[in-house]
């Protein structure tokens, strides 16, 4: 367990892998996937073994979904998370026992694996509170934010001691806040006289996040006189709650301003490319499949593409057909939309809206809480086309069929 990442993906990881190679995690995140479409297909009528196999064939070669769910990171677990509660919320009445407790779990360690997940999450239970669809409908799709908050607030409690849902994620919006200006500017504006660790780096503190938290040399990582820390996120950790709530209440609205673009950056990027280098991998992958695998494992591993940088390049040339799969799924979805609306068929509107709003709300919440990169719009952006082949040749539903059935 370590201090910057909830203790949720790395045993999901090794439930599939057991230290014999990373492998088994790959598929089993490629099957989840393939089986939360097909519950979705099924929960709009369309279920029928060759449309699901060309619908992920279509996600294979047209959308970043593969790329997404072939990283041995909790990336994919995002768009999961967001259809487990679309379909929890909207499509009880058509799962089985089994179906919607797997279901849940599912919801509850995908919505745990990042934090971003959560406001996510969240803003889905909002949607179906706006959307009217009944106390019931609300509760089931606020069952994974439950599950999930309870899983971080346990595993916190046993691997750091503190009952909280993230013990140091005051570091992380800290970091945003002085790449943004803020809270750059509340350290200057309040040392010396405050007597903060950071009053010592005022006025030369990064302007990039990634730089402020992970860099050997950063104020987060080494003291003024050279001396390395070690866990430097944790020790800044009180101090950062305290300049975040004075850099809120100084600059309310540069820090809103500042959240806004950050969302508007975010959605505009959505291309794959970032974690394929050797660079981006490091040298601490290797030291860990060296440790904990056979061999073989850390043979396949320096063998691979990425190791050998020939996997970014190759990514990037597929970044122009996903930006066309993008544009041409547009109109299909707003049709869908509007069909939807007009006929009263408050399931598919909801399931509909569900993905859109997974969609717009991990660019928001990344684009706040973390540093945009098109890895974090990648891994969801893909549900877009995905609405587009399942809701867009959905025929009408008749009126008495409109209602979610309790």
């Amino acid at each position: 367990m370590i201090w910057d990442k909830p203790w949720i993906y790395g045993p999901f990881a090794w439930v599939f892998h057991q230290h014999v190679t990373l492998w088994g995690t790959v598929l089993a995140q490629g099957l989840i996937v393939s089986h939360l479409v097909w519950l979705l297909a099924h929960v709009l009528g369309q279920a029928r073994p060759w449309r699901h196999l060309a619908t992920c064939a279509a996600l294979a070669f047209f959308t970043a979904a593969p790329w997404s769910a072939a990283m041995v990171m909790p990336d994919i677990l995002t768009p999961v998370a967001v259809l487990c509660v679309a379909l929890l919320g909207w499509g009880w009445d058509r799962l089985g026992r089994a179906e919607r407790a797997w279901l849940i779990v599912l919801g509850s360690l995908a919505t745990a694996a990042h934090l971003s997940n959560l406001p996510v999450i969240f803003a889905l239970v909002v949607l179906a509170a706006i959307l009217r669809a009944g106390w019931g409908t609300v509760l089931r799709a606020g069952i994974p934010l439950a599950g999930a908050l309870a899983l971080l607030l346990a595993t916190n409690l046993v691997g750091h001691g503190r009952l909280a849902v993230s013990p140091y994620g005051s570091t992380f919006f800290l970091a945003r806040l002085i790449a943004d200006g803020p809270a750059a500017r509340t350290i200057e504006a309040r040392c010396p006289e405050a007597g903060w660790y950071l009053c010592a780096f005022a006025g030369r503190l990064p302007t990039n996040s990634d730089v402020f938290l992970w860099t050997p040399d950063s104020p987060v990582n080494r003291r003024p006189d050279g001396t390395p820390i070690f866990l430097g996120g944790v020790l800044l950790a009180p101090e950062a709650r305290i300049i975040v709530a004075e850099t809120l209440r100084r600059e309310p609205l540069a820090v809103l301003g500042d959240a806004l673009s950050n969302f508007v950056a975010q959605l505009r990027r959505s291309q794959i490319g970032d974690t394929l280098s050797r660079h981006d991998a490091g040298t601490g992958v290797e030291r860990e499949v060296a440790k904990g695998f056979p061999p073989a494992e850390l043979a396949r591993l320096e063998n691979s593409r990425q190791m050998r940088d020939e996997l970014k390049p190759i990514g990037r040339r597929f970044n122009p057909l996903f930006s066309i799969a993008l544009l041409l799924a547009v109109p299909f979805v707003l049709l869908a939309w509007r069909r939807a609306h007009r006929s009263g068929d408050l399931r598919s509107l909801g399931l509909l809206l569900c993905l859109l709003v997974g969609l717009t709300g991990n660019a928001l919440a990344t684009g706040v809480l973390s540093m945009p990169h098109h890895r974090y719009q990648a891994r969801v952006v893909w549900l877009l086309p995905l609405a587009a082949m399942l809701f867009a040749g959905r025929p009408a539903v008749p009126p008495a069929s409109r209602r979610i059935e309790a």
